[in-house]
C-alpha cells in the first residue's frame, strides 16, 4: 500500500500567527478590490438580467469564432456555450449600459442575430429561440444563492453540534466563513463572473473544507479520550499529522480532476474549475490554521468542568502546566 507523510510529526500550530496574518492580508485585497471597483462583484446576466438565446449553424464552428463575432459587436463578455449538437450553441448576453427593460433585451437580440448573420452569412444561422431575465429574476436568484449559503451553514453547525459539541461546531463554523471570504477575495482578484455555476463551487468548497475539518476533528477527539499526557496543543498537532497522509491523497486527486476541468473543459466550466481550485487550498488551510487554533483558543478561554471530558480536561491541564514552567524559565 502506497503511503505518503507517514509519522510526521510537523508543529504546524506553530505557525498559526504568521497564517492569520497572510489571511487576513489577502482577505483585505480582496476588500480593496470590491470597493476599487464600485460596482463590486461582476455578477452574470442570471443575476443582473439579460438576453438568452439559441442559434443554430450550418456547419460546425467553435467557441472562440462565435465569441469574435460577438466581440466585433460589442459583447465581449457574452458567455458561450456549446448545446447539443457541434452546430448548435447559446448565447449569453447584457447591453453595457445597465438597461434590463424588456426593449433593452430585444435591441439586443436583434444585435446578437445580425452579428452572427454578418459573420457566418444570413443563410448559415438560425435564431431557434430567445429569452429575456428581467431584473426582477436576478434579484431572485441572488437571494436564493445567499439563502443556500446560509442554510449550509446552519445545517453545518447543527450536524457539528449533534456528532461532535459546540466548541467544535463554532470553530468549524468559523472555518468555513473564512473559505467563504478568501474564495470570494480570490473571485474579485480573477475578475471572476459570479453566475449560478460559480455559488456551485462555493458551495461545494463549503463542502469539501468542512469534510476536512471533520476528520482531523474526529481524530481529536478520538486522542482526547485515550487520556495521553499530552497538552492540547501536542494533541491536536498529532490529529494532524496522523490524518495527513489521507488529506495529501484525497487532495492531489481532486486538484488533479479540477486542473483537467480547468484546462479542457471549455469557457463555461472554467470559473467553476477556477473556484475549485483555490478552494481546494483554502479548505485545507484553514481545516489546519483556522479550525484547529480556534478550537484550542476556545477550550483554553472556555474550560470545560470536569465532569465533560477528562482527556480534554487532562490536556488543557498540561498546557497550564507547561505555561508556568516557560515563565518561570523566563524569570
Amino acid at each position: 500500500m502506497l503511503r505518503i507523510l507517514h509519522g510526521t510529526h510537523y508543529d504546524f500550530i506553530k505557525w498559526w500567527k504568521h497564517m492569520a496574518i497572510l489571511t487576513a492580508i489577502w482577505i483585505a485585497i480582496g476588500l480593496v478590490l470590491f470597493f476599487a471597483r464600485g460596482r463590486g462583484f461582476n455578477y452574470s446576466i442570471e443575476f443582473t438580467g439579460g438576453t438568452l438565446m439559441q442559434a443554430q449553424f450550418a456547419k460546425a464552428t467553435t467557441d472562440d469564432e462565435v465569441r469574435g463575432a460577438l466581440t466585433q459587436a460589442g459583447f465581449p463578455h457574452a458567455e458561450i456555450q456549446q448545446f447539443g449538437s457541434p452546430v448548435d450553441y447559446t448565447v449569453r448576453a447584457r447591453p453595457e449600459e445597465q438597461g434590463t427593460t424588456v426593449a433593452a433585451g430585444d435591441s439586443t437580440s436583434k444585435q446578437i442575430e445580425r452579428a452572427l448573420k454578418a459573420h457566418f452569412g444570413d443563410t448559415n444561422v438560425r435564431i431557434v429561440r430567445t429569452e429575456f431575465v428581467g431584473p426582477r429574476v436576478g434579484e431572485e436568484l441572488r437571494r436564493n444563492a445567499l439563502i443556500a449559503i446560509l442554510i449550509s451553514f446552519g445545517v453545518t453547525l447543527i450536524y457539528l453540534a449533534i456528532r461532535f459539541e459546540w466548541r467544535f461546531g463554532v470553530a468549524a463554523v468559523v472555518a468555513t466563513a473564512h473559505d467563504i471570504l478568501t474564495t470570494l477575495a480570490f473571485i474579485m482578484m480573477l475578475h471572476l463572473e459570479i453566475s449560478l455555476t460559480v455559488v456551485a463551487a462555493i458551495l461545494t468548497v463549503i463542502g469539501y473544507s468542512l469534510n476536512d475539518t471533520i476528520i482531523i476533528f474526529d481524530r481529536v477527539r478520538e486522542n482526547l479520550k485515550k487520556q495521553r499526557k499530552e497538552s492540547l496543543r501536542d494533541v491536536m498537532n498529532r490529529s494532524i499529522n496522523e490524518t495527513l497522509p489521507r488529506s495529501i491523497m484525497t487532495h492531489a486527486t481532486t486538484l488533479a480532476a479540477t486542473l483537467a476541468l480547468l484546462l479542457f473543459a471549455g469557457e463555461v466550466i472554467r470559473p467553476f474549475s477556477w473556484v475549485m481550485a483555490f478552494g481546494i487550498f483554502t479548505g485545507t488551510f484553514s481545516s489546519i490554521y483556522v479550525a484547529t487554533a480556534l478550537l484550542l483558543y476556545i477550550e483554553q478561554r472556555w474550560p470545560r468542568r470536569s465532569g465533560e471530558s477528562k482527556g480534554t480536561a487532562r490536556a488543557l491541564a498540561e498546557d497550564r502546566r507547561q505555561g508556568r514552567a516557560d515563565k518561570m524559565a523566563t524569570r
